[in-house]
C-alpha cells in the first residue's frame, strides 16, 4: 500500500506540490503578518516615550555596546567584557549565554543604538508568535492557532519582561520555548527521527538564557515522562534523553567553559540578598518596600495567569480527545510551574540540582504561558460567539499593557550615557557574580561619582608609558611605549634602572597570560581589588599580556562542532526516510 502511495505521489507531483507549497507559504505569510502586528503594538510606545528602562536594561545594553566595539577590533566571539568595572573588565561573556548579546550587538551595528532594544523585542515577539502558532496548528484550526500565537507573544509575563524587567535574553529564550514542547511531541510520535530538531531547540534555549535553560531542562524531562506514561511506552524516553544530550553538546562551546570556569569567579553572588528563590515566591514579604512592590505586581499577574489557565483547561477538557496527549502534557507543565511558584515547593528548590540558579520562582511563567495561550485558543474553538472571546482578549491585554506602560520607567538617556562612558574609557558597572576571586569590585578606582581631578586611568607603578600613535592610553608617565592595547592583547615595552612592579588597569583572571621577554611570569594580584600586577627586572623589557584560549574553551568548541556534524548527518538520513510535514 505504501509503495502504491509513493508511486501515486511521484505521478502527481507536478499537480499537487505547487498548490500545497503555495498554501503553506500563504499560511506562513498570514501568521507572520499577525505576529508582526502584535509585536508592533507592544513596541509602539517606544516611538513616543523612548526605551523602557527596566531592571536589566543597562546590563544588557552595556554588553551589546562592548561586543560591538570588540567586533571592530576583529574579535568575533568576545569572552572578556573590556569596559565592565569601570574599565578593569570582567569575564562576562564566558558566563552569559551568547545569543542575546550577539543579536543585540548586531542590531546596534546596523541600526541606531536607540532603536536596537525595540528591534530586539519586536523580533523576539514575532518569533514567539510563530513558534506557538507552529505548535498549535497541529491541533487547532487556523484562526485559533493564530490566536494562540498572538496570545503567547503578548502574554502578561512577556509584557512584564518588556516594560519592567528588560531581560532581553529571557524574552528570547521564552520565544523558543514552544519549539521545546513541539519537539517533545514529535519525539513521542516519530521517535528517533525527531531527535535533531528537539536537540536544536533545547540547545538554542541554553544559548539564550541560563535560568530559562534550567527551566527548559526540567520541563522537557517532565514532558517526556508524562508523554511516555500516556503512551505506556518507555522507548521515547531514550530518544528524548538523546535529544537533551545533543542539545547540551550543541551548546558545549558555551556550557563547558561557563561550568568549568565558575571556580575562578564569585558565582555564588548570584544567590545573595533578594536573589534567592526563598525570597521570591509569589506574594513574598520583605523589609524592602520597592522589592515587595514589584513582587506583588508580578505575583498578581502570575495569579491571574494561573486562574485563567486552570479555568480554560477545564473548559477544553471535553474536547481533549482531539489533542489528548498535548492536553495532559501542558496540564502537567502548568501544574508543576504553578506549584514551583509557591513556598510549599521550597524543598524542590533546595533538592533539584541548579534549580536555585533560576533565582525567581515566577520565571516559571514562561512554560505556564504556553499552556495559557493554547488552552484559551482551544476554548475559543468551541465557543459559539467567538468574537466575544476575541474582544475580551483584546480589551484585557490592551488594558494590562496600558497600565504597565504608564507604570514603567521610560528613559532616552541610558544608551547615550553608556556610549559616552565607553568612548571616554570610563566604562560601566560590573557584575557581582562575575568578579574574579579575590576581587571586591566596589574597591576598584573609578566608582561613581568620580571627582573632576580623580585620574582613573590604569597605572604603571613607578614607571610610565608613551602610547603609540592611535593607541589607547591605559597607563601614564614616561619610560615605556605602548605598541598595542586591545581587549584581549596588550603589548608594550617598559624600562627602569631597578626592579619594579607594574600594575595594569585590568582585573587578574587565570585566562590572562603574562610574558616578559617571551617568558611567562605569574601575576601578583593586588589585595581586595585583584588588580593585575607583576614584577619587572631592571632594564628594558617587552611585555605581552594576552587573553589565552583555555583548554575548556577548545574542548567545548570541539564537542559542539562534532555534535553539529553528527546531528546534521542524522537529520539528512532521517529526512530521506520521513515524508516532509507541511
Amino acid at each position: 500500500m505504501r509503495e502504491f502511495s509513493d508511486i501515486h505521489k511521484n505521478l502527481t507531483e507536478v499537480h499537487r506540490e505547487s498548490p500545497a507549497a503555495n498554501a503553506t507559504q500563504n499560511k506562513w505569510r498570514i501568521a507572520f503578518l499577525f505576529a508582526s502586528l502584535a509585536a508592533t503594538a507592544v513596541v509602539l510606545p517606544t516611538f513616543f516615550l523612548g526605551n523602557a528602562s527596566g531592571h536589566d536594561f543597562q546590563f544588557h545594553l552595556a554588553g551589546w555596546l562592548d561586543v560591538a566595539g570588540q567586533w571592530h577590533e576583529g574579535i568575533l566571539f568576545p569572552r572578556w567584557a573590556e569596559w565592565a568595572n569601570w574599565g578593569f573588565g570582567e569575564p562576562r561573556f564566558i558566563f552569559y549565554p551568547p545569543a542575546s548579546w550577539m543579536l543585540g550587538a548586531a542590531l546596534g551595528s546596523i541600526l541606531p543604538w536607540q532603536m536596537a532594544p525595540g528591534a530586539f523585542i519586536w523580533l523576539a515577539l514575532v518569533l514567539a508568535a510563530l513558534t506557538t502558532w507552529r505548535l498549535a496548528r497541529q491541533y487547532l484550526p487556523t484562526p485559533q492557532a493564530l490566536t494562540a500565537g498572538i496570545l503567547y507573544a503578548v502574554n502578561p509575563y512577556h509584557l512584564v519582561i518588556v516594560y519592567y524587567r528588560s531581560d532581553f535574553a529571557e524574552l528570547l529564550a521564552s520565544a523558543l520555548f514552544p519549539l521545546l514542547v513541539l519537539g517533545a511531541l514529535r519525539v513521542m510520535r516519530d521517535g528517533w527521527n525527531r531527535v535533531p530538531a528537539l536537540a536544536l531547540a533545547f540547545g538554542l534555549i541554553w544559548l539564550s538564557n541560563a535560568p530559562a535553560a534550567v527551566i527548559a531542562t526540567y520541563s522537557l524531562a517532565l514532558l517526556l515522562v508524562v508523554g511516555c506514561a500516556l503512551g505506556r511506552d518507555r522507548k521515547p524516553l531514550l530518544a528524548g534523553a538523546a535529544a537533551m544530550a545533543g542539545g547540551f553538546a550543541l551548546a558545549a562551546f558555551y556550557i563547558l567553559p561557563a561550568a568549568w570556569e565558575q571556580r575562578w569567579v564569585q558565582i555564588s553572588q548570584a544567590l545573595t540578598e533578594n536573589l534567592r528563590p526563598a525570597q521570591n515566591f509569589l506574594f513574598t514579604h520583605s523589609n524592602d518596600p520597592e522589592f515587595v512592590l514589584f513582587n506583588w505586581k508580578v505575583s498578581a499577574i502570575a495569579l491571574g495567569t494561573i486562574l485563567i489557565t486552570a479555568l480554560t483547561a477545564v473548559f477544553v477538557a471535553r474536547q481533549r480527545g482531539d489533542f489528548l496527549q498535548l492536553w495532559w502534557m501542558l496540564l502537567a507543565l502548568a501544574a508543576a510551574s504553578t506549584f514551583l511558584m509557591f513556598p510549599a515547593s521550597l524543598f524542590l528548590w533546595q533538592l533539584l540540582p541548579k534549580l536555585q540558579f533560576v533565582q525567581f520562582p515566577w520565571r516559571w511563567l514562561v512554560p505556564l504561558n504556553v499552556a495559557f495561550a493554547f488552552f484559551i485558543a482551544a476554548m475559543l474553538q468551541t465557543s459559539r460567539k467567538r468574537w466575544v472571546g476575541w474582544t475580551a482578549i483584546l480589551l484585557c491585554t490592551g488594558a494590562l499593557g496600558t497600565a504597565l506602560v504608564k507604570d514603567a520607567w521610560w528613559d532616552s538617556e541610558d544608551i547615550p550615557a553608556l556610549i559616552a562612558a565607553i568612548q571616554s574609557q570610563h566604562g560601566y558597572e560590573g557584575t557581582d557574580e562575575y568578579q574574579p576571586l579575590g576581587c571586591d569590585r566596589y574597591q576598584l578606582p573609578g566608582q561613581p561619582p568620580a571627582s573632576a581631578d580623580n585620574d582613573d586611568s590604569p597605572n604603571l607603578n613607578e614607571s610610565a608609558v608613551t602610547p603609540a600613535p592611535g593607541a589607547r592610553t591605559p597607563i601614564k608617565g614616561e619610560g615605556a611605549h605602548i605598541a598595542l592595547w586591545t581587549t584581549e592583547e596588550k603589548l608594550f615595552t617598559a624600562r627602569k634602572n631597578q626592579q619594579f612592579t607594574l600594575a595594569l588597569k585590568l582585573i587578574n583572571y587565570p585566562a590572562w597570560e603574562i610574558r616578559v621577554d617571551e617568558k611567562v611570569v605569574q601575576a601578583n594580584p593586588l589585595p581586595e581589588t585583584a588588580q593585575m600586577s607583576f614584577s619587572i627586572p631592571a632594564g628594558e623589557h617587552s611585555v605581552h599580556v594576552h587573553f589565552r584560549r583555555t583548554p575548556d574553551r577548545t574542548t567545548g568548541s570541539a564537542i559542539s562542532l562534532f555534535s553539529v556534524l553528527l546531528l546534521l548527518g542524522f537529520s539528512v538520513h532521517s529526512h530521506r526516510k520521513t515524508p516532509r510535514e507541511s
